[in-house]
């Protein structure tokens, strides 16, 4: 709408500008007092016209393309009026209509604007420019053929900008289609398929991450290693499908008992690693701790209602520590675990003192 109110705006100063320099309209009514009423009449309808089309737009919330398009429809056809007495090349007005559905790349509207512009052109033709202003048939042919190679045009405009449009949209959908793909692949190389953990591989790597944060921030880290007690033997007489679902239940257990900051791996066969971030020693032992009463209190109708347990041993890292060197502590720790009996936590401080027994 801003577009039209800068027309008018245009249009009347030009007229000014046409009275100014003494310039007489061509119309025959150019000697009557009453010329500049009419075109003040013509600019205040224009104006009117707008005006509705935009409070319109404003109050209501539909129909906004066919009341922009009306709205340059009257548009031209006033401007038509308005510049005609005084300069040849006024049918040019009647292409601003076709424009408008161009703006909104609506092929019906283009379509429907477009035969409505040419019906009323010739209608102005034989009415007016004809009888008045003495106007050959072939300016005419040429005006109405300009508004069709226009209509012409514009359709094929839409057309390509709906061919462009279709193919940025396959262009997207293939895109994310990749994307998740890419995810996919990404949380296949790096997830556990049995168990839904991460796996060896994506573990090291995000501990080795970790453990220079460690030396150079500060960051509190603890190691944990849990393993299934008498595991082969479960696998041995139940089978190894009883093994997988035991796998995935502790799995399972583990990723309810840790943090959001915490990160937990199947580390291999029957054994888990955590890491634990931002606890003290004593925050992370408690939650060993209770992963491993939940998993003690798992019940396992496959498996004859046995009860099922682990070991876990668990070390703080220290500043100077090498991975290898937590590895190391964390490991004896879990084998003294193992050693001592099983079904408990073993912090790898001193003498590998059993903070919890079964």
């Amino acid at each position: 709408m801003k577009g039209y109110w800068a027309v008018i705006l245009i249009m009347i100063v030009i007229q000014i500008s046409f009275f100014w320099a003494g310039v007489k309209p061509a119309c025959a009514l150019a000697d009557s007092r009453d010329c500049g009423r009419l075109y003040l009449l013509s600019n205040g309808a224009v104006a009117a016209a707008i005006g509705s089309a935009e409070l319109w737009l404003r109050v209501r919330s539909r129909y906004h393309k066919q009341v922009v398009t009306g709205c340059g429809f009257v548009l031209s056809c006033l401007l038509y009026f308005i510049v005609e007495p005084f300069a040849d090349g006024a049918q040019m007005a009647w292409i601003v209509p076709i424009v408008v559905p161009l703006v909104y790349f609506d092929r019906r509207l283009l379509l429907i604007t477009g035969g409505m512009t040419s019906v009323s052109y010739a209608g102005v033709y034989l009415l007016l420019e004809r009888p008045v202003f003495d106007k050959p048939l072939l300016e005419f042919l040429l005006v109405e053929a300009m508004i069709a190679l226009f209509i012409f045009i514009a359709n094929g405009v839409i057309i390509r900008a709906y061919e462009a449009s279709m193919e940025l949209e396959q262009l997207t959908k293939s895109e994310q289609s990749l994307l998740v793909e890419r995810a996919i692949s990404d949380r296949l190389l790096k997830i556990d398929a049995l168990t839904e953990l991460y796996n060896h591989k994506t573990f090291h790597e995000y501990l080795d991450s970790l453990l220079e944060q460690c030396e150079k921030n500060g960051l509190k880290l603890q190691l944990g290693l849990l393993d299934i007690d008498n595991f082969k033997q479960i696998n041995d007489t139940y089978g190894h499908w009883i093994g997988d679902i035991v796998l995935k239940e502790v799995a399972a257990r583990l990723r309810e008992t840790i943090g959001l900051n915490d990160f937990a791996a199947r580390y291999g066969g029957e054994e888990f690693a955590v890491i634990f971030t931002d606890k003290t020693l004593e925050e992370s032992r408690e939650m060993v701790e209770k992963l491993r009463e939940a998993v003690e209190r798992m019940e396992h109708p496959y498996a004859g209602d046995k009860p099922i347990t682990v070991s876990i041993g668990l070390c703080e890292y220290e500043r100077g520590d090498a991975k290898e060197m937590l590895f190391r502590k964390t490991d004896d720790a879990l084998y003294e675990a193992k050693r001592t009996g099983k079904n408990k936590v073993v912090l790898c401080t001193g003498a590998y003192a059993s903070l919890s027994s079964k």
